[in-house]
């Protein structure tokens, strides 16, 4: 398996081999892809659908009624009944109220960003998160962009400039003019479960008309996903709402409205898309984001280890869930100063378990450069406590 990741919007892609299993962003699957095989009903869509087409046709049943009884009292010489026809009006299906009330409410902050980059044309998506105008989206969506615009859910287009971006986190900020502007109501993916609501908005394609809905739930949750620039994105949260093309940047949402992630990356093969998107933890991207406003640049704490998930026969063998194997420290690293040595087992960063390598980046992600922490490390079968002073992880 092939984890890739082409440049969005770009007319120049070399297609897949064959039987090749391929990681794109959404904005990456080519409108020439072989359709996917029809999605397995969802039982609680089933209900849903079921629902709705069973309301709709009460509804014109009812109407078709109603006005069948009105004629028909028109055409006798008595009054018409009037109390028959105000009956008619109700309340929209309840079935579907939940998700027609987080569309309308996260819609408007969900917006296009259209980039140019040299002779090349490309389409992303992006969420606005302060009234001033500051719009959160994918580092490789404005990854090389020469000009930057952003279309509002009105139809409206700004133009935009780039505040920074962060291709370890595939974060950026772009920010265009403007004053009051709808915003996204943030949560946290810090408390999730597998199997709960989730709700995608993005604008897929380019078309117009404002940004599109799709609805799944949290398929999984700290997945690794590996670009084809070899970038590393951990703790991903995988979802079967549908992401299309164009989508990159969006918005995941829960059952609530409040966004959790935001998308960037869907599982393609070569007979489509596989129905697995991935988006970045909220919690992530507007600390990142945060950062970006304020400096400029992100920073990444750094502890100067190589290194690689704990075997199983190993784990078991120490009775451990998991953990990160030092494989070589850097001289003159935090690592090496604080006494961490090669073939030591990595548990814990400042009381948080680790049970991976990609457990361990995202602990070390929580710090900030200059934070001291305690690392909880396993040394010929006993357990050690270092005390770290990270820094800011180097350029090379």
């Amino acid at each position: 398996m092939e984890f890739v990741e082409p440049d969005d919007g770009s007319p120049f892609r070399r297609p897949p081999a064959l039987d090749d299993r391929l990681w794109r962003h959404p904005s990456e699957v080519g409108a020439t892809a072989p359709p996917p095989p029809p999605p397995k009903l969802v039982p609680h869509r089933t209900v849903w659908t079921v629902a709705l087409v069973a309301a709709v046709g009460a509804s014109v049943l009812t109407t078709a009624l109603v006005l069948a009884v009105t004629g028909l009292v028109v055409d006798t010489a008595g009054p018409p009944a009037e109390p028959a026809v105000a009956t008619v009006a109700g309340p929209p299906v309840t079935a579907v109220e939940p998700i027609v009330s987080i569309a309308e409410k996260a819609r408007p902050a969900i917006t296009q960003v259209k980039v140019q980059r040299g002779g090349a044309r490309g389409s992303g998506s992006g969420v606005l998160f302060r009234p001033d105008g500051y719009v959160l989206t994918n580092a490789h969506v404005t990854r090389d962009a020469t000009t930057v615009s952003v279309v509002l859910a009105n139809g409206r287009e700004l133009p935009a400039r780039i505040i920074g971006s962060d291709p370890d986190t595939d974060v950026a900020v772009v920010k265009i003019d403007g004053d009051a502007l709808p915003v996204a109501e943030l949560g946290t993916a810090a408390h999730l479960k597998v199997g709960q609501t989730a709700v995608a908005i993005g604008s897929p394609l380019a078309l117009a008309g404002g940004p599109s809905v799709t609805v799944g739930v949290i398929s999984a949750l700290h997945r690794s996903v590996r670009t084809r620039d070899s970038t590393s994105l951990f703790d991903m949260i995988q979802t079967d709402a549908p992401i299309a093309p164009g989508s990159s940047g969006g918005a995941l949402l829960d059952g609530q409205g409040r966004v959790i992630g935001i998308t960037t990356a869907i599982a393609v093969s070569d007979v489509g898309p596989e129905g697995l998107g991935f988006a970045i933890p909220i919690d992530v991207a507007s600390s990142i984001a945060d950062e970006l406003i304020t400096t400029g640049r992100a920073t990444h704490a750094w502890l100067g280890i190589e290194g690689s998930d704990l075997d199983g026969a190993t784990a078991h063998d120490l009775n451990l869930d998991g953990g990160a194997r030092v494989q070589s420290v850097r001289p003159d690293s935090p690592a090496s100063t604080a006494g961490i040595a090669d073939r030591d087992i990595v548990l814990s960063v400042a009381g948080r378990r680790v049970t991976s390598m990609g457990t361990l980046v995202v602990a070390l992600r929580s710090h900030r450069p200059g934070a001291v922490v305690n690392i909880e490390i396993m040394r010929d079968r006993q357990r050690l406590t270092k005390t770290v002073t990270l820094a800011e992880r180097p350029p090379s």
